[in-house]
């Protein structure tokens, strides 16, 4: 009996230490996306494009002279469900991670990366206070909602709209992009006539419609999602009220117009430039690879910006000479400036947000498109 137990105890030490050597040879990136829920298109498109950069990676060699290996968590668009995905992922090995989409999402996760030492490079997150909390190894290749706030107040006036109505859905993103909104459109001497919220993942948004019809609004800035956004202009077309609406950057997503229908029509947005218009001829060949591989485009800006979050783990991995967490974070804060990345040039600031200005106006076409405007 005692022989048969040491052949065991040996055999389990053999499988233990292959398994060791195994993980010892890949370099691992993590990725935490919404694959399921009412985000999962744009939690499918970032993993889509991770998965591709890192095929495209590996083929030139890896990373420190071994493989890249992509480990992928589900948050499913929830705060509670994120933050297991977040406590998972750090017992895995990962180098640092990517994502998340939603602010109030990664701020659930935000916490249990920093203590873990683990570099966290968001790709949706705008809310402001995410990069006001003293987090070292927090980055996101996202803009900030101050900045998205501003060219709202600034399209609204350049548009001519003299009485607006603001509506979001209290998350963080949302809650934040609308008191932005708010405070610069009354100190311009717009009228702001409406300010509340809705309930997400509801499917009739009537009641909320009449009271903003009610309001009398020359324009409604809907600072929520793309889902609602589509069930909100539908429904709208509905009531045959014909008022404008002016989207937040979560509203960029191809699922509006197959929500909405013919009623996106005239639509407007703010985001980040769309694949589409993304101008460097790195962007493109990678656009006309991930098209070739999976027969359509990336859903929207935000997977491209989860592709340069894994660029830029990448980056930094390579320029710290390690997978060490601190050593990555110190090279991304202060040695990375004017990073090549799909969506342009990447360099954070002390606090982990990506300096420059990024934002762009598009507006929804007869067809459904999205179409850049220059106002």
């Amino acid at each position: 009996m005692k022989q048969k137990f040491l052949t065991l105890v040996t055999a389990f030490a053999l499988v233990a230490s292959g398994a060791v050597a195994r993980a010892a040879d890949t370099v691992k990136i993590g990725l935490m996306a919404p694959l399921t829920g009412s985000w999962a298109s744009e939690g499918q498109g970032m993993k889509k494009i991770v998965e591709l950069l890192a095929e495209q990676q590996n083929a030139k060699g890896g990373v420190l002279g071994k493989q890249i290996e992509v480990v992928v968590e589900d948050d499913g668009g929830d705060p509670r469900t994120a933050s297991l995905a977040a406590q998972r992922l750090t017992t895995r090995g990962v180098a640092a991670v990517v994502g998340t989409y939603g602010s109030s999402v990664t701020e659930a996760s935000q916490a249990i990366y920093d203590e873990a030492k683990i570099p966290q490079i968001a790709n949706g997150s705008t809310a402001i206070r995410l990069t006001e909390k003293g987090f070292e190894h927090f980055f996101r290749t996202a803009p900030r909602d101050d900045e998205q706030g501003r060219m709202a107040a600034q399209t609204i006036e350049k548009l001519g709209f003299k009485k607006a109505a603001i509506l979001h859905d209290s998350t963080s993103y949302a809650k934040g992009l609308a008191d932005e909104a708010n405070a610069l459109l009354k100190k311009k001497g717009t009228e702001v006539v409406f300010f509340d919220a809705l309930t997400p993942k509801e499917n009739d948004y009537t009641a909320i419609l009449t009271k903003l019809k009610g309001a009398g609004p020359d324009v409604v800035l809907f600072t929520g999602y793309y889902p609602e956004a589509g069930l909100l202009l539908k429904q709208k077309k509905g009531m045959n009220w014909s008022v404008p609406f002016i989207g937040g950057d979560a509203t960029n997503n191809v699922d509006l117009v197959k929500i909405a229908g013919k009623a996106a029509e005239g639509f407007y947005f703010l985001s980040p430039p769309q694949p589409q218009d993304l101008d460097t001829a790195d962007a493109k060949a990678f656009l006309t690879a991930y098209q070739k591989k999976y027969n359509e485009l990336p859903p929207s800006i935000w997977a491209v910006l989860a592709g340069d979050g894994f660029r830029v783990a990448v980056a930094g991995i390579v320029g710290a000479k390690s997978t060490d967490g601190d050593k990555i974070a110190n090279y991304l804060h202060k040695d990375l400036k004017h990073y090549p990345g799909l969506s342009g040039q990447i360099s954070f600031d002390a606090k982990g947000d990506r300096e420059g200005e990024v934002y762009r106006v598009y507006k929804v076409d007869g067809e459904g498109k999205f179409v850049l405007q220059k106002l």
